[in-house]
């Protein structure tokens, strides 16, 4: 009895470290919310397994843009409550969706509250990041956003959008810097003319 007693407060003493890592669904929160404007580098790894490389740029609430570098020549961009996806190898059109049905909107809201009932669907550590999966509880059908957080300082490390039909696609971040973009990066009729002319 006593080795049993032993045994189960030298696992609980293990687990306290990765638990205290833990970040709260407040301080994740907060931290979201702290993202005005920002840019980084991304890795798109596709349901397919094909990798995609670029660019991000992020302006909150409710602007992002995708930059793929070559051989890739989309575009794909949320702004004025549509998301947009171009792929400039096809012409001048843009598939248009709102953004409020895509989980991307989840974190592009202009108050994140991670806290709000029903949004968050598990919240846990890995041992080495809190990882936190989300949907809009008003629209499950739209699908979720895994989130993937590191401490001190809390940063977004990645994230895994899983649609409406079950498709998932991973966006690992190299790490976004704040920096003061302009509206008009978030435009989308100016890429339409760059593809007119």
């Amino acid at each position: 009895m006593i080795r049993k007693t032993l045994a189960a407060l030298a696992l609980t003493l293990l687990a306290l470290p990765a638990q205290a890592q833990q970040l709260s669904l407040g301080e994740i929160s907060k931290y979201l919310n702290s993202i005005q404007s920002a840019v980084g580098t991304f890795t798109q790894i596709n349901a397919d397994g094909t990798i995609s490389t670029g660019e991000i740029s992020i302006k909150r609430p409710g602007k992002v843009r995708f930059d793929y570098n070559p051989p890739e020549r989309a575009l794909v961009m949320a702004s004025a409550g549509a998301v947009y996806i171009l792929d400039r190898k096809l012409g001048a059109t843009a598939d248009t969706y709102p953004l409020n049905q895509t989980p991307l909107s989840i974190i592009l809201d202009r108050n994140v509250d991670l806290t709000r009932a029903g949004m968050v669907t598990a919240h846990q550590y890995d041992g080495t990041a809190t990882v936190v999966t989300a949907q809009d509880p008003k629209r499950p059908e739209y699908g979720s956003i895994q989130l993937k957080f590191t401490g001190s300082p809390v940063e977004l490390r990645q994230w895994v959008i899983t649609d409406g039909d079950g498709t998932k696609t991973t966006v690992v971040l190299g790490g976004l810097q704040q920096k003061d973009l302009p509206n008009r990066l978030f435009y989308i009729d100016p890429e339409l003319e760059k593809l007119r002319n």
